[in-house]
């Protein structure tokens, strides 16, 4: 199997058309960003799903109850980007995702856009792993594809972005937009950094430890309290589990693939460059609403293909 430059193939000949290269159809910069922010959207036709409730008389009572939110009469043309994360603070993957999503908020309003948060469910592998909880994590995908187009669908948003951590949360966002074929994005919560016990002279360790650290134990090369050390600094803060298993190489297929920024799947949960990636969604997301690029427009047969050998060159999990 090879690499198939023709990934994306109908979205570029979608950006051909209107006179933009290629390599610059999803690339973010300052200067993709033009004085529209400011415009009418409804001019712009960016609101078209969402002006269904904001424009139409017959929905005074969805407009009261918006405006109850907080929005003002000059949002009411704004075309509303419903923001999805998976958070939740059990769980190291996603336990940062609220603090993204407010990043990724801003970035939208920046845009000349309209924010909406809101939140589904997820399950810890890792967590649940070697227990009957694991019979859930599965099923988890589906619950979340189907409470993100429940809440998309319901209330008219105009265009997606989801922030995903952990394992099933990625297929489960990306089923999502799939479905509905509005303008979408992914965005990955990033990787944990590396953790590490130098006293006890493992100076580098990820969640993998943890578990090969019982047979260490169990077969005495290692003591009860060297064993507690390792559990305890092998997960240092926020983040995805550090290597290429299941949530890294969804991440790594998904924007090989194109529905997420580049190096999305690279920046650890805590850097700085994931921050700026909150912001630059927001321009983003506009691009895509102004070209009115959808998913069915950017996963080809031959984009899937590239996301497949992506995952057999880095030597991903198997699950993906």
């Amino acid at each position: 199997m090879r690499y198939s430059p023709g990934g994306g193939v109908d979205i570029r000949l979608r950006c051909q058309s209107r006179g933009i290269r290629a390599a610059s159809c999803l690339k973010v910069s300052q200067r993709s960003f033009t004085s529209k922010g400011t415009e009418d959207n409804s001019k712009l036709h960016l609101n078209k799903y969402s002006k269904r409730l904001t424009q139409e008389l017959s929905q005074g009572a969805s407009q009261a109850m918006l405006y109850a939110t907080g929005m003002k009469q000059e949002d009411m043309h704004k075309a509303q980007v419903g923001i999805a994360s998976v958070w939740w603070e059990g769980n190291p993957c996603n336990m940062h995702l609220l603090d993204l999503a407010a990043a990724v908020k801003a970035g939208v309003q920046e845009a000349g856009l309209q924010g909406m948060r809101f939140n589904t469910i997820g399950v810890s592998d890792a967590i649940s792993m070697g227990t009957d909880g694991m019979s859930y994590s599965l099923q988890s995908r589906d619950i979340i594809a189907d409470s993100i187009e429940t809440v998309m669908g319901a209330h008219f948003y105009d265009a997606n972005i989801s922030i995903p951590g952990c394992d099933k949360n990625m297929p489960g966002t990306i089923i999502a937009m799939a479905r509905l074929d509005r303008p979408s994005l992914m965005l990955y919560g990033g990787t944990i950094r590396a953790g590490g016990a130098p006293s006890i002279g493992r100076p580098v360790l990820d969640v993998i430890a943890a578990y090969e650290s019982y047979g260490e134990l169990a077969y005495g090369k290692i003591n009860l309290e060297e064993r507690n050390q390792i559990v305890q600094s092998c997960c240092p803060g926020p983040g995805a589990c550090g290597g290429m298993y299941t949530a890294n190489t969804m991440a790594t297929a998904i924007e090989a693939m194109g529905m997420s920024l580049p190096y999305s799947s690279s920046s650890p949960a805590d850097s700085p460059e994931k921050l700026k990636e909150c912001r630059d969604a927001g321009m983003a997301i506009r691009r895509l609403l102004e070209m009115d690029i959808k998913p069915s427009m950017i996963m080809t047969e031959a984009a899937f293909r590239n996301a497949m050998v992506m995952v057999m060159v880095t030597g991903g999990s198997t699950n993906a």
